[in-house]
């Protein structure tokens, strides 16, 4: 079924071309190694093509029924494993063009009537990105599905919030596990924007001036789902701002995972001991066995560069080009590709993480907000809540603090005469109002920890999910 060239097979392009690549440049140039990715897309975008050459009178439409007919068998043979093309075709579109014409003959050299590579390429990659999309905002949605289901769970579990990686205010654990979902909202909702500059399509712009056929573009579009097409045939062929954008959206997706699992991984760390680990997503030590290791968010985390890298390896390949199409593109594929695949992994891990690989411990949690001054703001509050102006209140408890700190002891730990020494408005309401579960309800603020604001955060995560 395939054809591999041999040493001194002519080039597949024109006549110009007396002799064939040297074979280690055509291996260099080659790209079916990663652009088979986009076979279906090609295919599928090719028999838009024939239906619009048919539609327009360019070809008959016995020519074009052969043509999506003939495809629809690549299409079939690849799926089965019966079509695999080799280095020799060069790209995944020769390689498919090639298997059409052995199979419907000669009528197969017209689909590429009134179309370049160049188009073709562009139109693929845009309906390989828009399907990735696609994907991509359903896994951000089970991870945040996951979030609200543990975020519903844990509304009033209490959990140290840090400022400077100090001990700043407790916090309700649901409040805290809401702004990833927050995050990943915004991460669904970027993506939808960029869809919209994705599903623009640039076939029809020819190599980069159009063409002398009297195709129909508008056709072509609305056979492909798309919503229109690039009013500028250099701007089509050479756009990548697209696939820039995606690249910039999956590395915040990725920013977002990773700050979780740099949290995951101090959280099940023996000094924190916030969660467990479960054998489902963790492992062992070659050497040491008591220890149970947290590969999962350690393997987002390292990640989230290889992702980083493949946004700036395409800002730097598009800042210099000149228009319209240049073989440096090329080098976009194997970037989007990638980070297509590794942001839809990522997301899938940690999603099943956040479910099954992890349990919190509320015991410590409990303890951990019992052992700290992060009360000490709301002995502030209290004051400013009597009349005294909040930056005396601010210094005096400043005070209360170091001294406390000096004598071993907590602010709860102090007696009511040594509070009503420090200041005469201090009451025996005191040690409600610095207890954590007081501390953390009193923030009501719209947005705030309190767990009536929580509760309304949950049903408004709730409402983005339907």
């Amino acid at each position: 079924m395939n054809n591999p060239a041999t040493a001194n097979q002519p080039s597949t392009w024109s006549q110009r071309f007396e002799s064939a690549l040297h074979p280690a440049i055509a291996r260099f140039n080659a790209s079916i190694g990663f652009d088979i990715t986009l076979i279906e897309y090609d295919i599928t975008g090719s028999q838009a093509h024939a239906r619009m050459l048919a539609h327009t009178g360019i070809i008959s439409p016995e020519e074009g029924d052969q043509l999506v007919s003939g495809l629809e068998q690549v299409r079939q043979e690849f799926r089965a494993g019966l079509f695999v093309p080799g280095v020799d075709a060069e790209d995944v579109h020769f390689a498919v063009e090639r298997r059409l014409t052995e199979i419907v003959g000669d009528v197969g050299k017209k689909l590429h009537t009134a179309r370049s590579r160049n188009d073709q390429v562009g139109t693929d990659t845009r309906l390989y990105l828009r399907d990735q999309i696609q994907q991509i905002r359903t896994h951000l949605r089970e991870f945040q599905t996951v979030l609200l289901t543990l975020a519903e769970q844990h509304v009033e579990t209490l959990i140290p919030g840090y400022t400077h990686l100090q001990r700043a205010q407790p916090v309700s654990l649901a409040h805290h596990l809401l702004a990833y979902f927050e995050m990943a909202e915004r991460d669904w909702q970027r993506l939808g924007e960029i869809h919209q500059r994705v599903n623009v399509s640039p076939l029809g712009s020819g190599a980069l001036a159009g063409t002398t056929f009297p195709i129909d573009r508008h056709y072509t579009a609305e056979l492909l789902g798309f919503a229109g097409v690039y009013a500028n045939s250099l701007d089509g062929v050479s756009d990548r701002d697209f696939a820039i954008e995606f690249l910039c959206a999956a590395s915040l997706i990725m920013v977002h995972l990773s700050r979780l699992s740099e949290e995951a991984i101090m959280w099940a760390s023996q000094e924190f001991s916030f969660i467990t680990l479960t054998d489902s997503c963790a492992t062992g030590s070659s050497i040491m066995p008591q220890k149970k290791n947290p590969d999962v968010p350690e393997l987002v985390r390292g990640k989230a560069g290889r992702v980083f890298g493949h946004l700036q390896a395409l800002l730097v390949l598009m800042k210099g080009l000149p228009l319209a199409y240049n073989k440096d593109l090329q080098e976009d594929k194997e970037a989007l590709f990638d980070a297509v695949v590794t942001v839809k992994a990522c997301l899938e891990a940690t999603t099943i993480l956040l479910r099954e690989g992890l349990q919190f411990n509320t015991t410590r949690l409990n303890s951990a907000v019992n052992e700290d001054f992060s009360n000490a703001t709301d002995v502030a509050d209290y004051l400013a809540a009597k009349g005294v102006p909040f930056r005396e209140a601010y210094n005096l408890v400043g005070k209360v603090v170091k001294t406390s700190i000096a004598q071993g002891k907590l602010l709860k730990d102090l007696s009511l005469e040594e509070w009503k020494a420090l200041h005469p408005a201090f009451e025996a309401d005191i040690y409600t109002a610095i207890a954590p579960a007081t501390v953390v309800s009193a923030r009501n603020s719209f947005g705030g920890t309190g767990f009536e604001q929580v509760r309304r955060a949950l049903a408004a995560a709730q409402a983005k999910l339907c």
